[in-house]
């Protein structure tokens, strides 16, 4: 029983704020042999391809009657059914001798597999995605309905579809506790939209179904077992927890000393933009549009990209939008473009990729280029090594705003700045004068410094250790910058760390990109210290 349960508490990281008691609800992973064996591979193929049309239909009549953000979420699912690519690999499965389900959850575990293993937490954040089409597609196949969990209880367990959430009654309150899971997944977003508590990284735990469970999220902690006295203390702390502190008119915050920061978002779905109050931030600091594409044929699809920055651009209003290009490579990768994973962070990624395939740059830009009428759009290159290289990016995108204003397009130039994280470039900067930015990117500059891979757990603690030179190394860039009279931040994960934000400021970085879900927690980091990085009780 519960009530025999002894008390326990694991530690996760907080992907939606808030408290939540309730009966765990444990979910439960059907098990791949229990699925029906297949009649011919003609047939069987045939059976797939039904049954991705009636999913396919499923989503869409669920698109008519929900909200925006929902049926954001919906149409990023319908648009990876209609890629042949999942249905093909699930047919050669079939080919081989398994049956309709057994192939497309062999051939969908096989995907989910690949993207689970990403070091990157966006690409990792979609395999739910990706789980949620595959469950889809075989209850279709097989005739079982998704089971949903009692009003009011936790769910527990390595992840939850997206469409699971939208099914599931919340008004009765009831948290998320995932083994997996991440703070950029959908099911994230849609949890913090509707004020669910919610814990992600948990790592596997026994429990037991029906046990009663805390869910602390504010402090990312899940207690086992609560005695009431441990619920009401994080009730109350959650009462007493007053706002940060609030950001002036243009999206800035001041520090103890009066010195202007601006907070900005970072943006890695467009769908995002649905829960996130603009008035919190001067504008979109990053948007990673590597993340925005699920195939090939999404990287080459100008409208797509066109519509995407016009909605940023939209939601910003007055506010400037810092576009970075493809940053494809390293660990974000497409079939048939970049490197080989193995040699991809030194080898062809970011602009040394757009500029080995022109076609590709040239798209992104025409799509950049159209936007630009609706807003204030920036433009933000990856992985720049040497001047040639930004020289080169920007004869692109003369050569394609010539060709637009011919057909009689309307567009202008933008302003083309330039991510700083190869060493090399971050010690010239000074080389680097056609740009009209500079944004530190920390994540890939850490890991250059220190020749620790940053996907490398096995030295993740050199990898870590990297801080005091990275900083040193921004210190410089920020007077080669100023020097030059040009803007310049920071958009890595550095940025969103309230730990680094002393040796951020004391660098001399005024900008900041910030996770949205950091910013409460930034500002209150920067209200509490002077612009030179010392706490503001240190000085009184």
């Amino acid at each position: 029983m519960a009530e025999a349960l002894e008390i326990r508490e694991i530690q996760g990281v907080c992907a939606s704020p808030g408290v939540a008691v309730g009966i765990v609800h444990l979910a439960v992973e059907a098990a791949a042999d229990a699925l029906p064996p297949g009649d011919s591979p003609a047939a069987d193929r045939e059976k797939l391809r039904q049954a991705v049309a009636a999913a396919i239909a499923e989503l869409k009549a669920l698109v008519g009657r929900s909200d925006e953000e929902s049926a954001g979420i919906l149409d990023f699912q319908i648009e990876m059914l209609l890629d042949p690519v999942l249905v093909e690999m699930a047919e050669e499965r079939i080919l081989a001798g398994d049956g309709a389900a057994l192939g497309w959850v062999a051939a969908l575990d096989h995907y989910i597999a690949g993207i689970e293993e990403a070091p990157d937490e966006q690409l990792r954040a979609r395999a739910a995605d990706v789980v949620d089409i595959r469950n889809r597609v075989l209850g279709a196949l097989t005739g079982r309905a998704p089971e949903d969990f009692a009003p009011g209880s936790v769910f527990v367990g390595k992840d939850l579809q997206p469409s699971l959430f939208l099914a599931h009654d919340w008004t009765a309150g009831g948290g998320i506790v995932l083994f997996d899971g991440s703070a950029a997944s959908h099911v994230a977003m849609l949890a913090r939209s509707r004020s669910v508590p919610m814990i992600v990284a948990t790592g596997r735990f026994e429990i037991a179904d029906g046990a009663r469970l805390l869910v602390d999220a504010n402090e990312g902690r899940v207690v086992i077992a609560p005695e009431d006295a441990r619920i009401r203390e994080a009730k109350s702390r959650m009462a007493e927890a007053g706002p940060a502190a609030p950001p002036r008119a243009d999206g800035t915050i001041e520090t103890a000393d009066g010195v202007a920061i601006r907070l900005s978002a970072i943006v890695n779905d467009p769908l995002e933009l649905e829960s996130i109050d603009p008035s919190l931030f001067a504008g979109i600091g990053l948007m990673r549009t590597e993340f925005l594409m699920t195939s090939p044929a999404d990287a080459f699809n100008e409208e797509r990209h066109y519509e995407i920055y016009r909605q940023a651009l939209r939601w910003a209003g007055d506010a400037p939008v810092i576009v970075r290009m493809l940053d494809l490579g390293g660990d974000k990768t497409l079939p048939g473009l970049g490197a080989r994973k193995s040699e991809s962070f030194m080898g062809l990624r970011g602009i040394r990729l757009l500029l080995a395939r022109p076609e590709l740059a040239r798209l992104q830009a025409r799509a950049l280029l159209r936007a630009t009428v609706h807003g204030k759009l920036g433009v933000l290159l990856p992985m720049v090594t040497v001047p040639d290289e930004l020289d080169a990016m920007r004869t692109i995108f003369e050569e394609e705003l010539a060709a637009l204003v011919r057909r009689g397009a309307q567009t202008r130039m933008p302003e083309i700045g330039m991510m700083v994280e190869v060493p090399a470039a971050a010690l010239m900067l000074d080389r680097f004068s056609r740009s009209a930015f500079f944004s530190f990117g920390t994540n890939d500059l850490a890991q250059y410094l220190a020749a620790a891979a940053r996907d490398d757990r096995s030295v993740a603690e050199l990898y870590d250790a990297a801080a005091p030179a990275v900083c040193r190394l921004i210190a410089e860039g920020v007077a080669l910058a100023d020097a030059m009279k040009r803007p310049v931040g920071i958009c890595g994960e550095m940025a969103s760390e309230p730990r680094h934000i002393p040796a951020l400021l004391a660098a001399g970085l005024r900008h900041f990109s910030v996770a949205p879900n950091r910013l409460a927690d930034i500002r209150s980091a920067i209200g509490g210290l002077c612009s030179d990085g010392l706490a503001a009780a240190e000085k009184s």
